[in-house]
């Protein structure tokens, strides 16, 4: 037998920011995975970040958690998305090396003092409602008072091309089935869920000079504050679309697809349809967009976003060559789809602790979510707050004010989720207040105060911070006059000059800090503190509008719920009502709030039952 303070099962994105946090807030930590060579492994799309995905990677970095800077050290290039909309939506995506980027994972946790055990866990050993330890295939036993399961796709997994269903966790790895058992074994509740990953192509093979080339773009500012660049050669994508006979060569043979015979009871992600959900439910479209991604660096396989399906492999053949560019293109890997257990996420504290068994922790797509950013964030949160409640410390909850992490943590656990969970900028009420260029600025502080940063990196966003704060001195303070010193502007009133602050001057569309640099009027500073000193001045009247509506949340927030507190008692609720809030048991009238068909009236007749409880 083995002894440690905290086990994590599964060596993916969440398993590895669970198994780092909690390693460096002190604990004895150990982490098991069915492959040791798969740690950190991208099986879906080589990419990092994204719309609404890189907002959770800065808050990672933040957090003091490793994705931003391996996607950084491993990038193949950059795009920033979203550029002609606001702040709050802007996005920065990286293309990564798959390969480089696991093994880069693997040496970050080799060389902490994370114990590294490659096995099977089978089952989780309870007592008295609280977890004891782990047992693997063997029946090896291993103790911990903290276990975080982070499994991923491998609970139940099977793969499904056409006819062939095929046990596995991904294409080529088993899966976990005696787990999942166990699970349901302790009263959990589970459902299934299904996702799937396109045919990998040879480059050779593709006629590029037939496609759309999309370069990546230069002077992206990097997802980690402490990053070191890549050193790898930035490659292209390339764009094409499906045709009408892509689409005719679907129908024609959708009965074999298991999406449509039957064989897949899995619920698929909305949001991220298969191309023959794709065809099938948008068939008025005259193409829906491929888009070819590089794998790596030193290799020639690359990623078909968009021609994913789970038909039989000699028809995915006629689907890929009736794509333009990709007539003689070769297949070295087939699209599959999976479906696997998840356990209903409205069974978790804003934790991410289990309520029916003490010390069980759950992260990642085993919670329902879809994605390596929001897994990542998820095993992140997991790992600091199994660590600190071992240590006796106060909980470290992010509320929806504060960061996406909070958001996706509230709908999950709150709402839960009958679909792959995605994260989107639309799910925060709060967007312009969570922006991804600010992340750093929002939680340092706390990441500090746990001990997740070195004083050092603190110091940093601090004199980013003053930086900041003394562009906007400059600007209020320093005043120009229109047109003589910018010719190409015109006063805003109707007289020949006007005097003006440059920070009034920001305010208007068709200027920007850049533009003022420009002309000698602004003598620059960091990248991100123009950023944010921009942005902050820019959209002053909506930043404050949305304090004053954070400060009614927070007032919320602060006003928790008596534990067993019996909601039959509060008249003036509905039964609906009364019967969601004793199956979730919201913490905080703030998180009751969030409840499915809470009204106003509801919300403040639980508010007066609160106040009577404690009188």
């Amino acid at each position: 037998m083995q002894d440690f303070d905290i086990i994590i099962i599964g060596g993916g994105h969440a398993g590895a920011e669970a198994a780092l946090a909690a390693d460096k807030l002190g604990m004895n930590v150990a982490l098991f995975t069915i492959n040791l060579d798969t740690i950190g492994r991208m099986p879906c799309s080589p990419s990092v970040g994204g719309l609404a995905k890189s907002h959770l990677v800065k808050e990672i970095d933040a957090l003091g958690g490793i994705m931003a800077e391996v996607a950084d050290e491993t990038s193949l290039g950059y795009r920033v998305l979203n550029t002609k909309k606001g702040p709050a939506v802007r996005a920065t995506r990286t293309q990564n090396d798959r390969v480089l980027y696991e093994q880069t994972v693997k040496t970050r946790i080799e060389n902490s003092g994370i114990h590294l055990r490659q096995a099977r866990i089978d089952s989780i050993d309870v007592k008295d409602s609280h977890v004891i330890g782990v047992r693997d295939r063997t029946g090896c036993f291993y103790s911990a008072p903290a276990i975080i399961i982070t499994a991923g796709t491998f609970l139940s997994g099977l793969i499904h091309i056409g006819e062939d269903h095929i046990p596995a966790g991904r294409a080529g790895e088993e899966g976990s089935y005696e787990l999942a058992d166990c699970l349901k074994e302790l009263g959990f509740s589970l459902g299934r869920l299904k996702t799937g990953t396109p045919p990998r192509l040879h480059m050779d093979t593709i006629d590029t000079a037939a496609l759309d080339r999309q370069d990546p773009e230069e002077g992206v500012m990097p997802l980690g504050l402490s990053s070191k660049k890549s050193g790898l050669p930035q490659l292209p994508c390339y764009m094409s679309k499906t045709t009408p006979c892509t689409h005719e060569i679907i129908r024609r043979n959708i009965e074999l697809s298991p999406l449509y015979s039957g064989a897949i009871t899995g619920t698929p992600a909305r949001y991220c349809p298969s191309l023959e959900d794709k065809v099938m439910r948008f068939g008025d479209r005259q193409g829906h967009q491929i888009i070819i991604e590089p794998e790596g660096a030193s290799t020639r396989e690359v990623y078909a976003s968009g021609l994913g399906n789970s038909l039989p492999l000699e028809i995915q053949w006629e689907i890929v060559h009736s794509v333009p560019g990709l007539e003689k293109a070769e297949i070295l890997r087939p699209a599959y789809a999976i479906e696997y257990v998840f356990i209903h996420p409205t069974q978790l504290l804003r934790t991410l602790e289990t309520k029916r068994i003490k010390g069980l922790y759950l992260a990642g797509q085993v919670n329902g979510t879809s994605g390596y950013e929001e897994a990542a964030s998820q095993g992140l949160m997991a790992g600091i707050n199994a660590a600190i409640k071992l240590k006796g410390e106060s909980p470290f909850i992010l509320d929806r004010s504060q960061a996406y992490t909070g958001v996706m943590i509230d709908d999950l656990v709150t709402r839960g989720t009958r679909e792959p969970y995605r994260m989107f900028t639309s799910r925060s009420e709060y967007r312009l207040m969570l922006r991804e260029t600010n992340a750093l600025l929002r939680l340092s502080r706390s990441a500090s105060s746990l001990g997740l940063i070195s004083q050092q990196r603190f110091e940093h966003v601090q004199e980013l911070l003053g930086e900041i704060e003394a562009m906007r001195s400059y600007l209020s303070r320093t005043m120009v006059v229109i047109p003589r010193d910018l010719p190409a502007l015109a006063p805003s009133r109707n007289a020949p000059s006007e005097r003006i602050s440059l920070e009034q001057l920001l305010k208007r569309p068709e200027v920007s800090l850049d533009t003022l640099k420009d002309h000698g009027l602004f003598p620059g500073g960091s990248r991100l503190a123009q950023v944010e000193a921009e942005v902050q001045i820019k959209y002053e009247g909506y930043i404050t509008r949305q304090l004053k509506d954070i400060e009614k949340i927070k007032e919320m927030e602060q006003v928790r719920i008596p534990h067993g507190f019996d909601y039959q008692s509060v008249s003036g609720l509905s039964n609906e009502l009364r019967k969601k809030l004793d199956e979730i048991r919201p913490e905080t009238l703030g998180q009751a709030a969030l409840l499915e068909g809470m009204t106003p009236a509801g919300l403040q007749a639980l508010h007066m039952g609160i106040r009577v409880k404690r009188s």
